[in-house]
């Protein structure tokens, strides 16, 4: 297996940066794509069959998955609250690319397909509490997910379910919570909570203007799981034998006062809070119920949240710093 062909679909964008770094390190054959130009991608490498693909077409689905016997479908056109509560018929397209990868992935005779869903799936109503229930992977339905977004990505699960019920495609889904982590989206409005809150600490740390903006109170409540952990979880799930989905997150509940005070002992500095209770800040509580994936795999996403942002703030600090010098 270590030479057949593994093609990640947005593989220019944060999360299928870092697996195709891992692929490329166990020594797998890699196809990477992704509609960016390729000085856009986080992580490109010279060694991997690199190729510049809008995967909404069907044409470009056929092209990125023949010869594959593994597909890791990343592509989507997504980003944090700020962007997919503003852009929800931007979001829901997404499902060309899902629905175009199956149809290529069933005509390629792929032997499994990966599928990333979203914690955005879940029901509205679960999560109107900051001291929220774990999410477990049956609180889906009935189905309220997030609005455009969520939605899409609802639908592409029942997709994957429906192409390995009806035509036998090994289809295989994680929902992702909150993944975070370095190299990836840290600024112009699609970057989630952990890297802007790193941003703004470490732009009021270098200006000397102690001072940064919360969007809603700061009590709302997440777990956010570091991208080493998201790139394991992938895997574990695409090899194994569950066929439904299954939640892929960190269960280390923080309150977003919180992950601002990490990220403030981590930099040094301690800012006034200037909370916008008119900006997006999605559901009140959000957490993962890892019970199933712990029975499946004996294995849960483990790397602490003040381990995974020290490195985060380590490395947006010096994406801030290289962007000044640069002017």
């Amino acid at each position: 297996m270590s030479k057949d062909l593994v093609v990640v679909g947005g593989a220019g964008g944060f999360i299928g940066g870092h697996l195709v770094a891992e692929l490329r390190r166990q020594g797998r054959s890699v196809r990477a794509i992704d509609i960016k130009p390729f000085s856009q991608w986080y992580q490109h490498f010279d060694d991997v069959d690199n190729r510049r693909l809008d995967l909404c077409g069907r044409e470009a689905c056929q092209e990125a998955t023949a010869g594959a016997s593994e597909v890791y479908n990343l592509a989507a056109d997504m980003g944090g609250i700020g962007f997919i509560e503003n852009n929800k018929a931007a979001c829901m397209l997404s499902v060309l690319i899902n629905t175009h990868m199956l149809m290529a992935a069933k005509e390629s005779s792929v032997a499994r397909f990966f599928y990333s869903s979203s914690a955005c799936v879940y029901a509205a109503d679960k999560q109107t509490d900051a001291n929220v229930v774990a999410l477990k992977e049956a609180d889906a339905y009935p189905a309220m997910p997030e609005d455009g977004y969520g939605w899409e990505k609802l639908f592409s699960e029942r997709m994957c379910r429906h192409f390995r019920e009806d035509y036998g495609v090994s289809t295989r889904v994680a929902r992702f919570h909150n993944v975070y982590g370095p190299l990836g989206t840290w600024d112009g409005g699609r970057e989630k909570a952990p890297a802007a809150i790193c941003r703004k600490v470490a732009q009021a740390k270098i200006s000397g203007v102690h001072e940064m903006e919360i969007w809603g109170d700061g009590q709302q409540t997440r777990s956010f799981m570091y991208v080493d952990d998201c790139v394991v979880g992938c895997q574990k799930i695409l090899a194994g034998n569950h066929v439904d989905p299954l939640n892929l997150g960190s269960n280390e509940l923080v309150t977003i006062n919180q992950l601002v005070d990490i990220v403030e002992e981590i930099a040094g500095v301690k800012l006034k809070r200037n909370y916008n209770l008119s900006a997006p800040k999605g559901v009140n509580g959000r957490n993962s119920d890892n019970t199933l994936i712990q029975q499946v795999f004996g294995w849960e996403p483990s790397i602490k949240l003040r381990d995974g942002m020290e490195k985060t703030y380590a490395w947006i600090y010096d994406e801030i710093v290289n962007d000044r010098r640069s002017l």
